[in-house]
Order: structure tokens, then C-alpha cells, then sequence
């Protein structure tokens, strides 16, 4: 069965068992863009499969159960090229993104492994599921349009064929830059660069030194350290280090590396090995900090480049694979800001330290211009240009959870317990809010909770994982996966339970409460029931205060 929506006219078809139609409905559309969710990997290569004459079980079957790429099961499926536009958000499946939008999340009860023909009442309900489903894409793909633009832009800007919607961003910065595959022995050759002054500091390059040559060992390179009076970590990765539970009013400045990692890779040749021409990259480097400064739009294009080539020198499967620049790169970068920090030790005080950026808290709002002329000095040395902001107010839990507030009192927020939620990121929405009203604007707890009027504000989303065999709640078993929870304070109500597959007992899901009931129907307009109990909420928001103090 396949459904469509067409977006011009707002109409929406399925084709059941039917080729021919299916065939004239590809024939008519092949020179559009196909938007799907999670489809680069399987629903593409379904389609592809049912229209070079295969059985649509084999090609699932290859994909799921044996875990091979769609591309490999038959050459025929390149007789139908789709352009397929992907437009899947993080890790989440399309049903979770349902039900942060408060949409109805219930699942067919047609099985989908059934071994014998749908009777007509089954084939309705798998239609109106199916339909379901392209309707929930649509509302994703509009509310990530920016993303698809941005694709969209790539591929205009750098004149790349429009075919080329189906790769990813990462991918695209490839294609781009002209990168092909290399095979290197050299993952552990690492350059460090000449121009470092680390002072006191100089034992931490010696520790990744010994580590390249004679460890070697992704899982034991981390060395916890103190910088600045500040406990920092260094790894393959970016710089960290913080205050943590960190409150504070005062003068505050957040100094941060403009384009640290693309400078780098140009400044201190840690650029991708793989790529043809590395001028390009430097021309498209110049071109993006030019506009940037202009607020040419034109930027985007380029930083999603610049951006996406250090990924993809991560990526194996990537052509821009090169695990020694890689390392390189991550290495000088956290040396570098230590080589800053050992400079502005003190002459203010270091609040934290994250990937590319130094948050620190002059001693007096006079020490601008010496703290300035400090990162001036360290970035004429070493090809980097620091940008500055600044704040009034920090609230910091750790490197990871924290609100900055601007002068103006515009928020800086970050972590699960503080970051702003949207509508396809909205888990717990009301204890968010009752923390950042509580520290920003000194309002209880209570007052918050109690002041909302909409169940979707409380709604916990939880997934059972493939690791599961089924969900539990209130003696029954759960058939969907996924599920939109509330605290309950009636007595009738139980704990949501999910069973493991190697074990006999019932696990708990995690952060839903012991009373809780369950709503997987569209609750976009939902009044509160009286057995809502907003005492768990007004609990947990507190607790996740007391991670702050």
C-alpha cells in the first residue's frame, strides 16, 4: 500500500496492490522531490523494489533482519531514480514527534507480520494509519522547511545536481569539495602545532603524545585536570571544563572562536586529506566570513560546508574520512584554548570552558579592553578571530545545563533541564518552564504548574525500545510503542512497565511517575482532567532545581 500526499492540491492518495498504477504514479512524479520520514534507508528502496518487479518482504527483509544497505540488493533498483528528500529529525521516530505535537499516536491493531490476505475492514484501518502517517510527515517536513531550504541552498549555491537531495549535509560537503576515498595506516600519526604556548600547561600535549604513541586507545586517552581553577576535561573531542552549580551576578563575557574548527583546518593543515582542491575550502572559508559580516544570507550555504567537512572526516562511510586529521584537529583545538586560558589566568575569573568558547567574569567591568588585548595577542599568534557577548547573569549547573542571561534579559539556555522546548521537542514542557521562572524570574514553582490550563503541557513521552518485547500498564499489555504519559492521583491508575527481552521481571520506564495514566489521542485541545496530579510535576521540578543548588 502506498500513500501520497500531493502538496499543491492538498489531496492524498493510496495505490493498494496495484503496480501498474503504481508504476503510472512514478512516471508522473519521478522529476519531483519525494519527501519522506526516515525513507533514505528503507522506504525508497521499498518503492524502488515493488517497481523493478521484486517481492516488497525480500528487500525489508534484506534491510531489517540481515542489515544491509537497500543500494546492495539489486542493480535493477537504479532503472528508478527517486529524488528523496529525508526529512527525519535526530534519532526520533516519526511516531515520537507525533506526540510532542499533541497528535493522535495510536497505532493500527492490523499486525503487520499477519501471514494471510486483509479482510476489507483490516485493509480500511491500514489505509487510515498509512494515511495517518504521510499527513504526520507533512506537519514535520513545514515545521523543519528551514532545513529543507538549507538543502536546497547547498545545492543551488555550489551548482550540484538536483538528484543530490537525497544525500545528507554531511554528504553534500563532500560531494562538494571533491573528497574521494583514501585507505591510511595513520589514524594515530598525529601533527601538533608549533605555534602553542602552553606554559605550565605543557604536560597536557604531553599526555596526548604518549597517548597516540603508545596507547592508542579511544576509551582511555580522557585526563580529568584543573585549569584556571576549574575542573576541565581533555579527549578526542572538544575542551570542558566548568564551575559547576555555579550562580552569579556581575560583568561576564563570552569570548568565542569564530569558526575554530574550518580556520583550523586551513590555519594548521587539518584539513581532510581526501579533498582535491583545499583551496576551495580556504576560498569558501573567506567567502563565508565575508558575508557573515555583511548578514549575506549566501553565509549559510558555506557554513554548512565548512561545518560538514569536519564531520564527515569522522564518518568511515564518508568521503571525506580521515581519522588522523580528525584527531588532530580535535587535539590542537582543546590545546589552543588551553594555551588562551593559560594566558588569562588571572586576570579575571574562568567560569567555564566549552569546545570553542571561554565563559569568564571580570573582576571589573573596566578589565574589557586587557582581557580583549589578551585574546587579540593569542589570536595573532595563532590565525584565530574571537567574537564577544555579554551577560548579566549566570545560572550554571554544569558545561552542559546552564542559562546565560543578556542584558537586555534575552536567555541563553542549554540542557535537558533548562533548553527551550518546541513543538517537536516538547517532553514535560510545564517543568522546563517552572525552572526557568524560578531562577530568572524568582516565581514558585506552584505558581507555574498551577497557572496552566493545557494537558500538553504535561505530557511525559516515553518509547519502548526494540530491546523490549511489549509495554504494561494497569495489568494490560501495550501494543504501540510509544506513549504520551501523565501523573495520576487516582488510586485505579498504576505504573507504565515495559518487559526486556532477557529478562522475566517488568522494568519501570524511566521519568514517568509510579501513578500515571495513559493518553495517546490528539490532545491539542484537551481541557486537564481533576486526576491530573500537578504535585508530581511541581516535585520534579524542584528536584531538578536542586541539581542547579
Amino acid at each position: 500500500m502506498l500513500s501520497w500526499l500531493d502538496t499543491d492540491t492538498q489531496k492524498i492518495y493510496t495505490i493498494h496492490d496495484d503496480i501498474e498504477k503504481m508504476r503510472g504514479f512514478y512516471e508522473h512524479y519521478k522529476d519531483q522531490v519525494w519527501v519522506g520520514y526516515n525513507s533514505r534507508q528503507y522506504d525508497i528502496y521499498i518503492a524502488k523494489a515493488i517497481l523493478a518487479g521484486f517481492n516488497p518482504f525480500e528487500i525489508s527483509q534484506w534491510i531489517i533482519e540481515k542489515e544491509r544497505q537497500g543500494w546492495e540488493f539489486s542493480k535493477l533498483l537504479n532503472k528508478f531514480p527517486i529524488m528523496n528528500y529525508d526529512c527525519s529529525v535526530g534519532f526520533r521516530s516519526l511516531k515520537e514527534l507525533e506526540a510532542f505535537m499533541g497528535h493522535d499516536i495510536q497505532e493500527t491493531s492490523v499486525p503487520f507480520d499477519i501471514d494471510r490476505p486483509l479482510t476489507n475492514h483490516e485493509l480500511k484501518l491500514v489505509k487510515k494509519y498509512n494515511q495517518h502517517d504521510v499527513w504526520e510527515t507533512f506537519n514535520v517536513f513545514v515545521e523543519t522547511k528551514d532545513e529543507f531550504e538549507s538543502h536546497l541552498g547547498l545545492i543551488e549555491e555550489f551548482k550540484l545536481q538536483m538528484y543530490m537531495i537525497n544525500k545528507t549535509k554531511v554528504q553534500l560537503s563532500a560531494e562538494i569539495l571533491g573528497a574521494n576515498h583514501h585507505k591510511r595506516d595513520d589514524e594515530f600519526d598525529i601533527v601538533f602545532p608549533k605555534n602553542l604556548q602552553l606554559g605550565k600547561y605543557q604536560y597536557i600535549q604531553e599526555h596526548f603524545e604518549n597517548w597516540a604513541t603508545n596507547i592508542q586507545d579511544y576509551d582511555n586517552v580522557k585526563l580529568k585536570i584543573d585549569i584556571c581553577g576549574v575542573p576541565h576535561v581533555v579527549a578526542i573531542g572538544g575542551l570542558h571544563g566548568s564551575r559547576d552549580k555555579y550562580f552569579g551576578d556581575g560583568y561576564y563575557i563570552l569570548a568565542d572562536a569564530g569558526s575554530y574548527y574550518p580556520v583550523s583546518m586551513v590555519k594548521h593543515n587539518y584539513l581532510s586529506r581526501n579533498v582535491a582542491n583545499p583551496k576551495k575550502f580556504e576560498i569558501i572559508l573567506n567567502e563565508r566570513l565575508n558575508m557573515k559580516a555583511k548578514k549575506d544570507p549566501r553565509e549559510y550555504p558555506r557554513k554548512i560546508v565548512l561545518n560538514g567537512t569536519f564531520g564527515g572526516s569522522k564518518d568511515p562511510f564518508n568521503k571525506l574520512y580521515d581519522p588522523r586529521q580528525a584527531n588532530g584537529l580535535c587535539i590542537a583545538n582543546q590545546l589552543f584554548l588551553i594555551d588562551l586560558l593559560e594566558k588569562l589566568e588571572g586576570h579575571c575569573e574562568i567560569i567555564q570552558s566549552n569546545t570553542d568558547g571561554i565563559l569568564l567574569k571580570l573582576f571589573h567591568k573596566d578589565d574589557e579592553n586587557e582581557i580583549k588585548k589578551i585574546c587579540q595577542t593569542w589570536g595573532d599568534r595563532t590565525g584565530f578571530s574571537m567574537g564577544y557577548d555579554h551577560f548579566k547573569k549566570i545560572i550554571q549547573s554544569n558545561v552542559n545545563n546552564y542559562i546565560f542571561v543578556e542584558e537586555n534579559g534575552t536567555l541563553h539556555r542549554k540542557g535537558a533541564i533548562t533548553k527551550e522546548l518546541n513543538i517537536l521537542d516538547n517532553d514535560l514542557p510545564i517543568v522546563n518552564r517552572a525552572v526557568v521562572d524560578y531562577f530568572v524570574h524568582n516565581i514558585p514553582v506552584e505558581q507555574t504548574v498551577m497557572a496552566s490550563n493545557k494537558l500538553i503541557d504535561f505530557q511525559k513521552i516515553t518509547k519502548i525500545s526494540g530491546k523490549y518485547e511489549y509495554g504494561s500498564h494497569n495489568g494490560k499489555i501495550l501494543t504501540e510503542k510509544v506513549h504520551r504519559c501523565f501523573a495520576s492521583n487516582d488510586p485505579n491508575d498504576g505504573t507504565v512497565y515495559k518487559k526486556h527481552k532477557l529478562k522475566t521481571t517488568l522494568d519501570k520506564t524511566a521519568s514517568t511517575p509510579e501513578k500515571a495514566f495513559i493518553d495517546n489521542g490528539d490532545i491539542t485541545e484537551k481541557e486537564i482532567p481533576k486526576k491530573l496530579d500537578r504535585q508530581w510535576y511541581i516535585n520534579l521540578a524542584k528536584e531538578r532545581i536542586d541539581k542547579f543548588v
